[in-house]
């Protein structure tokens, strides 16, 4: 069997072909953020529910990586919920340059 191997983007959601891969991969990583808090707090599901304002089977989901349903809107009052804090840059290019500019998350 012959297998092609290529390099990734460094977005697997663009190398898989998702649809709004920069969504997806911010969603990602902020969910991350709010699994690894729960973990820290040593908090069970049900907690983490009553205090996100969700119920537990979303909590799973969110914490299995399915994000179907949550906005980074959601995912990030979640984030502070949990006690962490965010700062948003917005970083401004030259008008010349033509096309979408890029999302991107910076965990520190």
């Amino acid at each position: 069997m012959s297998r092609h191997i290529r390099k990734s983007s460094g977005n697997v959601f663009i190398d898989l072909g998702v649809k709004d891969p920069e969504e997806a991969l911010v969603k990602a990583r902020l969910a991350h953020v709010i699994s690894d808090a729960i973990k820290a707090r040593g908090m069970t599901q049900v907690e983490a529910a009553e205090l996100l304002g969700i119920d537990q089977p979303k909590v799973s989901r969110l914490v299995c990586g399915q994000l179907a349903g949550f906005s980074i809107d959601r995912l990030l009052r979640f984030v502070t919920l949990l006690g962490s804090d965010i700062e948003i840059t917005v970083v401004e290019r030259h008008r010349k340059h033509q096309g979408a500019g890029h999302m991107r998350i910076a965990l520190t």
